[in-house]
């Protein structure tokens, strides 16, 4: 499965929507996400999972690229 992660760089700051980023990860479940990305200092504000329309439409951004964890 792929997640889409909604996370600020820095875990000290308050989250402001302009500095708020996204990447992809393919895992099994929403646990396993937070596991592979708990060494990095990220501030994770969502995680969502995409399937059907929604994941095809993702995919077709020149910005979808796997993060490798």
């Amino acid at each position: 499965m792929i997640y889409k992660v909604y996370y600020q760089e820095n875990k000290l700051q308050v989250p402001v929507r302009e500095n708020t980023r996204s990447m992809y990860i393919e895992a099994d479940s929403e646990r396993e996400v937070r596991a592979k990305l708990k060494n990095r200092e990220y501030n994770i504000e969502f995680i969502q999972l995409l399937e059907g329309k929604h994941l095809e439409h993702e995919q077709a951004s020149p910005y979808f690229e796997l993060e490798q964890v």
